[in-house]
């Protein structure tokens, strides 16, 4: 079947078709005689006459093994096994010639031919030269790929110098074009980088691939909107080559197909900066932090080469970790002045070029800049050296040569390659012995995984005479690319490890700044780039380029919730570059690995990777020696672990959706065949890779223990997401009553997990449907369960008159089944609406038959809430208790819930007892118990996440506070509570929290503010009919108008707060009014009635045995006195 490369978008479409199937354009069939574009229905060209065979169609390109070179086509056909099926980040290429269906229809054929087929090969071999791969040749032009089928971490640099190549090269055949025909020649080139997966590669190296999203796309609209001439390119490939090649911004374009512009840029020419370094530092280079150890060795072998005993050091790191900072901190420094310091670097697209790190290096010694022509490089070259040493003189034709400037006279083409190369390897160290007399020399070369064996060999030679010299080589390179030179005692290899914790943090607090939202963000990045610096700038990079911070470098924020951190284009380019030149059995090995998990147990890894456990254990050998693995754990199980969890992601980012899917469920199975026994121990990882496995019913049923699991250890939030999952498993299978009854106890669970984290409106959602399927299956049990859970959510929302009716259908359920657990429950949660309405006495009743049914063993249990009933009903007793002074029974409820949260071992439990402590303490005026006891509560709602728990226990401190005096500490708690409750929609807590914060206010003399709040936490209560906080509110209004001096409106507020307490039978409440009430008299000078009314609270505050506030009254009544 023939193929239709769409004019347009570059889309191969099958034979017959009319319209590109992508874009929509019309499909045109190239005459292969005179490149004329035919209509795909045409037999015969219309434009030489040739008759258009089906087998001679028009864009149906040759296969690319007729034009790729040899070498790349067995470095793709060795490689192939290992990327077939996978990911690959690449940097699309389209090159057109413009117009070249008008020049080629206007010519004979066979001229056309001549002036196209030249224009195509000097595309191709641009693409070539830097290992890119001509996947398609379409007619007049090329697409080509950089980083796959042959992997390259440089690989948009790659395809950036192959576009500026082939117009340099089509630019100079132009001009011979125009003075021989008379005809323009000019192409445009488009570049964008994303993803493709790689699907098959054929053994004429046709490669099958699938763009992920707009990859291939972009690129051809980069062509085309190109001016003939130019290069133009995406956001995308330039942020992988920002400061080495050059560009003009060209703003956003609108581009068929996406709904938001793209920014684009022309490509100019390369930039000045040559390295990742160079470009960081164009930017302003990050703090230097945590190599101490390795300046300081650096520095002791300066010393000695300078004493004439010259040596080497290596530094030897994985990508990113520092290597070239560290040279660049060394040569800054004040002990390397006086050197002559002489640079070069091995790049991986020069690896086939002969000695380009010591022509580099030789081109910074002589001062050659890039537009030299070779009469300029023979008189600075010539001068340099014969001023050095003339005796230098039969140095010069060596040296001029690999600056490609020695003349034909020089004989130096007549000599055998051995000679030439022994001829260079001695002019080198001669030139290098020589200088070292005159000044001592550092000589920096990096990178050398990627120098040819020429440049090896020049550096061996150099290492010999070493010892000899004023000298110090500074080389680097990465641990999985040794030198193949014989060890010598005068080289020393220092190994850069990544930056420890400390330093990487200090890193990233420099990189971000102090801002308190910044504390996770830090901790994350710390753990998964694993202290590499590159790494961690790059994400620091990436997160504000995407909004995640905001603010400017060392003064960011976070301006949205922490995100996953993704590996960024630049990071995921040198790691996928180094997994893709491991062999295929380590590769996948890797792969396996990584789909198991950061930490890989051997024996895991072993059951899945279908080799002998010695093969196995091999290729992780190597993968160790490749700095990809670490052995982790030797006892009592073998188990590995990634070095960086980057590379886990790129690793596992590669395979495609339907081979990660077959391994989960392998591991999945692997797990529960060897843990039969102990499934709970591994029920997270078998839920993870179950569901990653798609097999739906296993993942439902781990992931719903794993969220039991989860609760039970005080990890709600991870348990909702557990259940979240489960739910969405259940959508994959087939509807059965089983699978209702799961679903509805799911949302059941899910529900209390939301209600502890503070996620109250989407309590609803799952409460109704758990009801309805509880409806369809008639299932009363479960229904009774759900209006329960009603009751406690309406409650929390302040809508306790409908909870009392959803408790009372509770109580009915339960007795027509006779369960006596759910009755329980139903009065507990009956007791909490009727406590929020005010009417204690109800409330009172049925708490204390719920204390009643929940005593002994059946205390410590759940019955399906989110914690034991026994605890929270003894709390809610509690505060009932304490707000109609009945104190004795309180605080044996205290004590009885503090021994059943401390059995229960939950941190939920714990934190409403020592809440319920706390409420008693401070209605007894026992304020310093009241303090510890809910700061006690905060510090386990704070270990377990418990939002609602810790916002009431905040609403509570905060008052506690600030009768304790501490008015700043308690208004910023209050203050902290109430937004927090009200973000919520806790309704009970805020109001209260209001009240109390309107006291504060009150207090630091903020009348008006004190004033409005009060009102409006009035307002609140008598809309949520809760009678307890309107009698409070009304007493704060009270307060407020007798600060602004209107002691009749005071006076009125006070009784008609002291008459709703006494209806509600809120005794220490009432008795606190009528203090207020005497004190308002006493300062307006009524004095009997101050004294009636101080008399009052002090007999009832005696009473009720409340002996701080009796103290207080006394003191008041005292001053009344004649």
């Amino acid at each position: 079947m023939v193929a239709l490369i769409c004019p347009r978008c570059r889309t191969r479409n099958q034979e017959g078709r009319r319209f590109c199937g992508r874009c929509g354009a019309r499909l045109a069939r190239l005459c292969p005689a005179c490149r004329f574009a035919n209509g795909a229905e045409d037999r015969f060209c219309g434009g030489c006459g040739a008759a258009l065979a089906p087998d001679a169609a028009p864009a149906a390109e040759a296969a690319p093994a007729r034009y790729t070179p040899a070498h790349l086509a067995r470095k793709i056909l060795d490689s192939r096994a290992a990327l077939e099926g996978e990911r690959k980040q690449v940097t699309v290429l389209f090159a057109d010639l413009k117009s070249s269906m008008e020049l080629l229809a206007e010519r004979d054929p066979e001229e056309a031919r001549a002036v196209l087929d030249p224009v195509l090969e000097r595309m191709m071999d641009a693409v070539h030269r830097y290992e890119g791969t001509v996947n398609q040749v379409l007619g007049d032009g090329i697409m080509a790929l950089f980083g796959a089928p042959v992997a390259h971490e440089d690989h948009a640099l790659r395809a950036c110098y192959a576009a500026l190549a082939m117009q340099e090269s089509v630019r100079r055949y132009a001009e011979e074009v125009r003075r021989a025909r008379g005809v323009p020649v000019r192409i445009r080139v488009g570049l964008h980088s994303g993803e493709v997966v790689v699907r098959s590669i054929g053994n004429d190296l046709h490669m099958d691939y699938t763009a992920v999203g707009q990859t291939t796309h972009l690129a051809a609209r980069m062509e085309q909107a190109a001016e003939p001439g130019t290069i133009r390119l995406t956001a995308d490939t330039l942020t992988l080559v920002e400061g080495r090649v050059e560009v003009k911004h060209l703003g956003p374009v609108a581009v068929k197909g996406l709904a938001e512009p793209v920014e684009t840029f022309v490509l100019v020419g390369v930039g000045p900066m040559r390295s990742r370094l160079q470009a960081a530092a164009a930017r302003g280079l990050s703090r230097f932090v945590g190599r101490e150890r390795e300046l300081a060795t650096l520095a002791a072998a300066l010393e000695a080469a300078a004493r004439g005993r010259g040596c080497g050091i290596a530094l030897v790191g994985d990508p990113g970790v520092g290597k070239s900072r560290i040279v660049h901190e060394f040569v800054s420094r004040e002990a390397a002045r006086g050197w002559l310091v002489l640079e070069g670097a091995a790049v991986a697209h020069g690896r086939g070029t002969p000695y380009f790190p010591i022509v580099d290096l030789l081109r910074g010694y002589f001062g050659l800049r890039p537009g030299d022509g070779r009469e300029r490089v023979r008189e600075v070259v010539t001068r340099r050296v014969l001023g050095l040493d003339p005796a230098l003189v039969t140095s010069l034709t060596p040296v001029l040569a690999l600056l490609d400037a020695a003349g034909e006279e020089s004989g130096w083409h007549d000599l055998d390659p051995g000679q030439r190369r022994q001829q260079t390897l001695l002019a080198i160290q001669r030139l290098a012995v020589r200088e070292s007399r005159a000044q001592p020399l550092l000589v920096i070369l990096q990178d050398l995984q990627w120098a040819d064996s020429e440049t090896l060999a020049v550096l061996d030679g150099m290492l010999d005479g070493l010892p000899s010299v004023r000298a110090l080589m500074l080389l680097t390179w990465r641990p999985e690319h040794r030198p193949p030179w014989t060890p010598r005692p005068y080289l020393t290899e220092v190994h850069v490890e990544p930056l420890g914790p400390g330093s990487a943090g200090a890193l990233l607090h420099a990189l971000l700044g102090e801002d308190a939202s910044l504390a996770a963000l830090t901790r994350l990045l710390v753990e998964r780039t694993q202290g590499n610096p590159f790494f961690i700038e790059e994400s620091v990079r990436t997160l504000a380029e995407m909004g995640v911070l905001e603010g400017s470098p060392g003064a960011y924020r976070l301006a949205r919730p922490l995100p996953e951190v993704h590996v960024p284009p630049t990071v995921h380019a040198v790691l996928a570059s180094r997994i893709d030149r491991l062999g295929p059995e380590d590769k996948w090995l890797l792969q396996c690995a990584a789909v198991i998990g950061v930490d890989v147990p051997l024996s895991l890894l072993t059951a899945i990777a279908g080799a002998p456990e010695d093969e196995v254990r091999q290729s992780l050998e190597r993968l160790r020696a490749a700095g990809f693995l670490d052995e982790a754990r030797l006892f009592p199980t073998t188990e590995y672990a990634f070095r960086h969890a980057l590379i886990h992601d790129v690793a596992y980012q590669s395979l495609l959706h339907e081979r990660r899917r077959t391994l989960h469920a392998a591991i999945a199975a692997a797990i529960a065949d060897r843990h039969a026994g102990s499934l709970d121990e591994h029920v997270e990882r078998l839920a993870h890779h179950a569901l990653r496995g798609e097999l739906w019913d296993d993942a439902l049923r781990y992931l719903r223990r794993a969220g039991l699991k989860a609760a039970a250890h005080s990890a709600h939030r991870e348990a909702a997401a557990r259940f979240e999952a489960a739910l969405a498993c259940a959508r994959h299978l087939p509807e059965s009553a089983e699978l209702l009854g799961q679903v509805a106890d799911l949302r059941l669970e899910l529900r209390n997990a939301l209600f502890i984290v503070g996620e109250l409106p989407r309590m609803f959602e799952h409460l109704a449907a758990a009801e309805t399927l509880a409806d369809r299956l008639g299932d009363r049990a479960r229904l009774g369960r759900v209006t329960a859970a009603l009751t406690n959510s309406l409650w929390a929302v302040g809508e306790a008159r409908r909870a009392l009716d959803a408790g009372r259908r509770t109580l009915t359920l339960a007795e027509a089944l006779g369960d006596e657990a759910l009755a329980a429950v139903g009065h507990q949660y009956l007791g909490q609406a009727h406590h929020a309405l005010g009417q204690y006495e109800p409330a009172i009743d049925h708490l204390r038959r719920a204390v009643g049914a929940l005593e002994g063993e059946v205390s410590r249990l759940r019955l399906g809430m989110a914690g034991p009933p026994a605890v929270f009903s003894r709390t809610w007793l509690v505060w009932c208790l304490a707000e109609r002074g009945e104190f004795d029974e309180a605080q044996r409820r205290v004590a009885e819930t503090l021994e059943i949260a401390a059995a229960s071992e939950q941190l939920y439990s714990a934190a409403q007892a020592h809440f319920a402590a706390g409420m008693l303490a401070m209605f007894q005026g026992q304020l310093a118990d009241a303090v510890a006891a809910f700061e006690q509560s905060r510090s386990l709602c704070e270990a377990g996440n418990l939002r609602l728990t810790l916002s009431m226990t905040e609403v509570a401190l905060g008052h506690a506070y600030a009768l304790m005096g501490w008015s700043a500490e308690a208004l910023a708690v209050l203050e902290r509570a109430t937004a927090r409750c009200d973000a919520e929609h806790f309704r009970y807590p805020q109001c209260l929290g209001q009240i109390w914060t309107a006291e504060v206010l009150a207090g630091a003399g903020r009348t008006e503010e004190a004033r409005r709040l009060a009102a409006e936490a009035r307002d609140r209560a008598r809309a949520m009919e809760a009678r307890g906080l309107e009698a409070r509110a009304t007493r704060m209004l009270a307060d407020v108008q007798a600060a602004a001096g209107d002691d009749t409106a005071a006076g009125g507020s006070y009784a008609e707060a002291i008459a709703v307490a006494g209806g509600l039978g809120m005794r220490p409440f009432a008795a606190r009014c009528r203090l207020d009430l005497g004190r308002l008299h006493a300062r307006s000078g009524r004095r009997q009635a101050a004294r009636e009314a101080l008399t009052a609270a002090l007999e009832a505050f005696r009473a009720l045995g409340m002996k701080h506030w009796v103290e207080r009254a006394e003191r008041a009544l005292a001053a009344t006195a004649d």
